[in-house]
């Protein structure tokens, strides 16, 4: 029986990232996928005929630039089209608009408040400041705060040297916003509600916490953090679906050498002597390797696919203590005619990029509300985009593939199990929502793909339909994630390492994780470590 240098559990892109990096250090690596598709959340289906669906991850940006040139993935047939525009539509009938061009989007601002126009200046100021200070945390593995190995104390002066680095009054506004609520910060810069709620939508996308809950100003910065072609905090559409990207990653891994089996689901890891020795699909078929890496999200990989007696037991109540907590689902859809918006002028840029029909932080509230008694939000907030107006691969002439991306969906519906009429009850609440701003909207649909928590669990095997793996709180970032003590991307079995959105630095289709892994797996290699277990359990 064949013996891999590694298995990589799950080819999403931070598996396949991690796969591609070892691969090309001349190790011979092995990617297990359960479907018989690859991609994990970033893939593009053909659900109906003529049509491409992004049907998960639907928009690219914090993909890692540095990774798509070490991975050549251009070469690989990668294109990012950046966004030309964007809208939050008014119940009154108006539309405040986003635009790439600086002028013309402070002008936009100017037209609902002079105020706040003037303040937009103040606020891409003091949110560029913290992306400057997060972003080279990205693809550096956080220190182990307890650990006095050299690295660590390593890492953690320099950590400690960019905080050094700020003034008093940066400290405190660095330490306040890591931890206050979306709202409350806005509240800070903008009187509108409008303009509110255009900033705030990217403090809770992926996230069962509302915009009044503290904590959710971090999100919004998570998501600034990319960048399209040099403008960092561009958003964009990979050409051929959000699949682009999975599939360059994977067309790089096998140039490489690196072999992907699909249809291989794994059951359980196997584990002998304290260390991973490879894995045991569903089949029943032993698969052996050398070392093991799951790009599965913590709780799946350790309460699921590992035996409880193999972990200590600290580590086992931390992981089950892991906020992975479904808010969202996706409603996508086949239009046979591009969608009216009688709002937006002929021919507005503002139809090639997100809109949303949330017009304040209110509603959002309410939204959140709903998924806190349990159930999908009635007057839901929807993310949504129409990639076809940019990129006509995905649809057929003249017709038009829409994405919707929607908050809140519970992991249950009032504590019991998704049923397929709850299924269509959210989706109904998606469909009325968008008809109310674009008449005729019912008549274009030919093909509709709705998922809940529950298919996003099933399907793609994200817990609970959490699309970060993990809730992006303070008390989940950094060397506390996934748990204190083994956030360096090993565990405590030896040979069994983590990769994916679970792990440093969170969630989205960044590639960081997965990179990051991998160098520390050639680490512990170049170390000659032959257990390469965790560091330790921290009380």
């Amino acid at each position: 029986m064949k013996t891999w240098d590694a298995i990589v559990i799950g080819a999403g892109h931070n598996g396949l990232v991690n796969a591609c990096y070892l691969q090309r250090a001349g190790l011979d690596v092995l990617v297990v996928e359960k479907n018989d598709w690859i991609g994990g959340a970033a893939v593009s289906r053909s659900l109906t005929p003529g049509f491409l669906y992004s049907n998960c991850s639907y928009v690219c940006s914090l993909f890692r630039p540095e990774i798509m040139r070490d991975l050549e993935l251009p070469r690989y047939g990668l294109q990012v089209i950046p966004y030309e525009g964007g809208a939050v539509f008014t119940q009154d009938g108006d539309y405040l608009a986003n635009y790439r061009d600086y002028d013309a989007h402070r002008r936009e601002f100017a037209r609902f408040s002079k105020r706040d126009a003037e303040a937009y200046d103040r606020y891409a100021r003091d949110v560029t400041r913290q992306c400057r200070f997060i972003q080279p945390l990205l693809l550096r593995t956080a220190p182990d705060p307890t650990s006095f190995r050299p690295r660590d104390l390593g890492e953690l002066m320099y950590l400690g040297k960019k905080f050094a680095g700020l003034s008093a009054e940066e400290m405190a506004l660095t330490l306040r916003f890591w931890t206050m609520s979306i709202a409350d910060f806005l509240d800070e810069y903008f009187e509108t509600d409008v303009i509110k709620a255009n900033f705030a939508l990217s403090g809770i996308i992926g996230t069962a916490l509302g915009p009044m809950s503290p904590g959710t100003a971090y999100v919004l910065l998570h998501h600034y953090m990319g960048e399209v072609d040099g403008s960092v905090g561009a958003w964009g559409f990979a050409r051929g679906g959000m699949g682009a990207v999975t599939r360059a990653l994977a067309d790089s891994f096998r140039a490489s050498g690196g072999t992907i089996r699909t249809e291989a689901e794994v059951s359980r890891v196997l584990v002998r002597g304290g260390k991973a020795g490879g894995v045991v699909l569903a089949n029943g078929e032993e698969v052996r390797g050398r070392f093991v890496v799951s790009n599965a999200d913590v709780k799946r990989t350790f309460l699921k696919l590992v035996e409880e007696k193999e972990l200590p037991q600290t580590f086992l109540r931390r992981v089950k203590n892991f906020k992975i907590r479904g808010s969202s689902g996706k409603v996508n859809i086949a239009l046979d005619s591009m969608p009216e918006f009688p709002a937006l002028p002929e021919g507005s840029p503002c139809l090639q990029a997100d809109m949303h029909f949330t017009d304040s932080i209110e509603r959002m509230e309410r939204a959140y509300d709903d998924w806190k008694a349990g159930r999908w939000s009635a007057d839901p907030f929807i993310d949504m985009v129409i990639p076809t107006t940019l990129d006509p691969t995905m649809a057929p002439p003249g017709k038009h593939f829409m994405s919707c991306f929607v908050q809140y969906a519970p992991p249950k519906v009032e504590g019991r199990e998704w049923t397929d009429a709850d299924r269509d009850g959210f989706a109904e609440s998606v469909i009325s929502q968008i008809a109310a701003y674009s008449p005729g909207f019912r008549e274009r649909i030919v093909h509709m793909e709705v998922r809940t928590p529950r298919e996003l669990e099933a399907e793609v095997g994200l817990t609970e339909g959490n699309i970060f793996q993990g809730e992006l709180t303070f008390d989940q970032l950094l060397f506390n994630r996934p748990v204190p003590g083994y956030a360096q991307y090993r565990s405590p079995v030896g040979g069994l390492y983590m990769c994916g959105s679970s792990t440093h630095p969170g969630g989205g289709v960044m590639g960081a994780p997965g990179r990051n892994a991998a160098a520390e797996i050639l680490r512990d290699l170049k170390r000659g470590i032959k257990d390469m277990s965790g560091a330790h359990d921290v009380i």
